[in-house]
């Protein structure tokens, strides 16, 4: 039995190039276009979205936290008064930004925390 003129000769070597060229295409539009991720950007992408999502959620109870305490007005006073990369690490010494139920401030709700402050009157 013969094999098909398609799978023969030159036109083999032309069938096998255009499915390579289409692979490499497809590959390059997919990731470049369509969306594609390897599962290191995927897991990256995830991790970011969690973190932020715990600090959106605990930023307004360590501004609480801070709202509570008994010497809020004058805290507020100084938080205001600190330069902007400073406030974070007030709010974090003072121990506003420690979750009920946990030992340590998870990274990022000092300064969302300040954020939250710093809006109030």
């Amino acid at each position: 039995m013969e094999l098909p003129v398609m799978l023969q000769g030159e036109s083999l070597k032309r069938l096998l190039q255009g499915a390579v060229v289409g692979a490499v295409a497809t590959m390059i539009i997919g990731f470049t276009w369509g969306g594609w991720m390897l599962g290191g950007t995927a897991r990256a992408l995830a991790d970011n979205a969690a973190n932020s999502a715990v600090v959106s959620a605990m930023a307004p109870i360590c501004a609480d936290q801070f709202e509570r305490s008994a010497d809020a007005a004058t805290n507020l006073t100084a938080l205001k008064k600190a330069s902007s990369w400073e406030q974070a690490t007030f709010v974090e010494k003072g121990g506003w930004a420690v979750m009920p139920g946990s030992k340590t401030v998870d990274p990022g709700v000092p300064q969302a925390c300040a954020n939250l402050l710093n809006k109030l009157k």
